[in-house]
């Protein structure tokens, strides 16, 4: 509630500055506009870095975009003769525009496209002429014989738009079948020359960029968890499981990394020698994927541990603390190519702070995080290039003998449920 103080008539140009309320609310809001004008300018820098980060991201991809867009103009122009390629510098754009790991299968298929449109349109045409309702059959054919040879969407949407193209410019053009088919042939092929020989990506680099948001996101969820198990902070650790549960987007992003830099490798002479890296990244998306999924059921369980009041011995905490730390060791040791040693030493110093806590004493719900963080290491460690049964016997000796302490304020409750002891990973 405002409250206008009593004040002299000379005095009213300055009321709007005297005004104010009961419980002091001008400072109050001045605080508050501060914190959002403050707030205001840090979401302007962090905008103005991610759009940069973008760019920087996307900065070959635009190279090879309009690299690959001039070649193939100057070869149907200059080479082949043709007056107008329009659809050459297209195809190229369009081969480079998908998913990297699929330009080979996308050039293909834009090849596939072009002859299934131009077959059907020249032969209805031929048979129908050509008018409004000649263009209705010629894409509903071209459309319904893709689908029925089981062609992918691209060809599909490739094969109606030639037939389209064939029937509306016939009237004007002349034997536009083949430079049609030519200029889908030399645009495919220029961006695959492109990405292959003149300028290919780093496959590595590309794995590496792609891996950082799904690492990265498991690395301070289990953080972040950790840390609400240590504050008893149920609401924080709620949020760590549901990002948790989260992660297809970035998972599929890696998947999509690792089909593209075996592409790369596979095309770019200049890319062979990093095959073996690329089989040790590709070998460790599975183990990363499960190691996210059982990182997402420990945290719903500390969920649980919270809520039941059950004890949380600090070792608990600590080595969800070392599982991140072994994520983000994991990402930095195949980034610089070394064995990843270190991550798996701290796979192991976690099981054994599992190990630890279970021996401290915990509640039923405790012993399936203990054994979460057991079965999370042990993913970790097949990520890091161990075999699975390897993997399983380092665990086991790392946790030690299973001895578990009972707390006497728990003792009936154990009676009921008693904890099983933890699985092997």
């Amino acid at each position: 509630m405002w409250v206008v103080p009593a004040v002299a008539r000379d005095e009213r140009p300055s009321l709007v500055r005297r005004l104010v309320r009961r419980d002091g609310g001008m400072d109050i809001d001045g605080a508050r506009i501060a914190n959002a004008m403050q707030q205001l300018h840090h979401r302007g820098r962090a905008t103005l870095h991610d759009r940069l980060h973008r760019v920087r991201a996307t900065f070959v991809l635009s190279v090879q975009a309009g690299l690959a867009a001039g070649l193939s103009w100057l070869v149907a122009h200059e080479l082949l003769g043709s007056p107008q390629p329009v659809f050459a510098p297209i195809s190229a754009v369009g081969t480079l525009a998908v998913s990297v790991g699929q330009r080979f299968r996308r050039t293909v298929e834009l090849i596939v496209g072009v002859a299934v449109g131009v077959a059907v349109g020249d032969l209805l045409i031929f048979l129908l002429g050509t008018g409004p309702w000649q263009l209705c059959l010629v894409v509903t054919s071209a459309i319904l014989l893709t689908v029925f040879a089981g062609g992918s969407v691209a060809i599909l949407i490739q094969a109606a738009a030639t037939a389209v193209l064939i029937v509306t410019l016939s009237p004007a053009g002349h034997n536009l079948e083949i430079p049609r088919f030519l200029d889908a042939l030399i645009g495919g092929s220029a961006a695959l020359l492109v990405t292959a020989l003149l300028l290919p990506l780093n496959p590595v680099r590309v794995l590496n960029r792609a891996a950082r948001p799904a690492m990265d996101l498991l690395a301070d969820e289990l953080d972040e968890t950790a840390n609400g198990l240590r504050e008893r902070d149920r609401d924080k650790v709620q949020r760590s499981s549901e990002r948790l549960r989260d992660h297809k987007e970035q998972l599929e992003t890696f998947d999509e990394a690792i089909q593209g830099a075996k592409e790369t490798a596979t095309l770019s002479p200049a890319r062979w020698h990093r095959r073996d890296e690329l089989t040790h990244y590709a070998e460790a998306a599975d183990p990363v994927e499960r190691a996210m999924r059982n990182s997402s059921t420990l945290a719903r369980r500390a969920v649980t541990l919270i809520e039941d009041a059950e004890p949380i011995p600090e070792s608990m905490p600590d080595s969800m603390v070392h599982l991140a730390e072994s994520v983000r060791l994991l990402r930095h040791e195949f980034a610089v190519g070394e064995e990843p040693r270190r991550a798996r030493e701290r796979s192991l110093r976690a099981v054994s702070e599992a190990g630890r806590a279970y021996k401290e004493g915990v509640g039923f719900s405790g012993s399936v995080v203990v054994a979460q963080v057991r079965t999370t290491a042990s993913d970790l460690l097949v990520a890091a290039g161990v075999a699975q049964e390897e993997a399983n016997r380092l665990v086991r000796d790392a946790f030690g003998e299973l001895k578990h302490s009972k707390r006497p304020a728990e003792s009936e409750q154990r009676t009921r449920e008693p904890p099983s002891p933890p699985p092997v990973g």
